[in-house]
């Protein structure tokens, strides 16, 4: 087992203040402070700077973007006693705005808002989350998941009725039957299956050419997570796994997983695929990685920096999985 600082969001330096958050007294004299910043969060984007370490942009509570806002700001706790929130402008809609793109697995579109600082603009978090620090990594993976959460729930899911925003922004509850609505977690498993010195690769429909990354799929009630595995690799390429078990752990905002990194080991290296679960598998030696890695292999292309599934391979190939 290997300790989570070193993948991409999973460090925590915010003190979230959740006994604050049903103290709408406190929330609002934080929100007044001087030293308040705000993250702006638009349609699954967040805004970002070109001339500045710092990649998050972030605003003051007299900012346009803030006053103008018509929701309530989202509360994501201290730093150093500076309180931190996320507004949300998706009602915005620029010129040019390319919605396909948006329903794509990576929208590379970046958009200008006459209100953000100059060199800033609102981007992907898949494009530049490996270039941010370990503290805005975690700041960005917050305020994406948690509004992202918000646009999803809008109505009640028991009787179908609007819900509203409570809690500083971590409740909804629904407005005829009184029902409460808390953010939720998806747990999925990721698994860097291995036979030899060979490790199993699949992609999925719809991902960009060449891309293949680690076997991954969502857990189901009432399984654990090693049985989650098994059955996952087993549905996906008929391959059977044994001594499954826990590397590392990654908040994952797209939309709003967690995935749990496994290490399990193949007991053949025969597989055939269900092409309704993925679109191909393949097995790839440590020699054939180490040249998708350095960028040598036109077949192949390494899975995104920045994911638990490179991650798991970098470790693989250095020797501690």
């Amino acid at each position: 087992m290997l300790k989570n600082e070193f993948v991409t969001f999973s460090q925590n330096f915010l003190d979230r203040s959740g006994n604050h958050r049903s103290n709408q007294e406190k929330i609002d004299a934080y929100r007044g402070k001087n030293n308040a910043k705000f993250l702006i969060y638009w349609r699954g984007k967040l805004p970002v700077t070109s001339c500045s370490s710092d990649k998050l942009c972030w605003v003051g509570k007299d900012h346009p973007l803030v006053v103008n806002c018509l929701e309530a700001p989202i509360f994501l706790g201290l730093e150093d006693n500076k309180p931190l929130f996320s507004v949300n402008i998706s009602n915005w809609s620029p010129k040019g705005y390319d919605m396909e793109a948006a329903k794509t697995f990576f929208d590379s579109n970046v958009y200008n808002h006459p209100y953000l600082p100059e060199n800033s603009y609102f981007g992907e978090l898949r494009g530049f989350m490996s270039q941010i620090s370990a503290r805005e990594a975690e700041l960005a993976v917050i305020t994406k998941g948690i509004n992202t959460w918000h646009e999803n729930n809008l109505y009640c899911p028991k009787c179908g009725k609007s819900t509203k925003i409570t809690n500083a922004g971590w409740q909804r509850n629904c407005v005829e039957c009184g029902a409460f609505h808390f953010p939720r977690t998806d747990p999925v498993v990721i698994m860097l299956v291995t036979y030899g010195n060979y490790v199993l690769l699949g992609r999925s429909h719809g991902w960009p050419d060449k891309m293949y990354s680690c076997l991954a799929g969502f857990m189901e009630p009432g399984e654990s997570i090693e049985a989650a595995v098994q059955r996952e690799v087993l549905e996906e390429t008929s391959v059977t796994v044994s001594n499954v078990r826990y590397f590392c752990s990654q908040p994952w905002p797209f939309p709003s997983s967690l995935m749990i990194g496994c290490v399990a080991e193949a007991l053949s290296k025969k597989f055939l695929i269900d092409t309704k679960e993925i679109e191909n598998a393949l097995w790839v030696s440590k020699e054939q990685m180490l040249e998708v890695f350095s960028g040598n292999n036109k077949f192949i292309y390494p899975a995104r920096e920045g994911s638990i599934a490179h991650f798991l391979i970098k470790n693989w190939l250095s020797g501690n999985i």
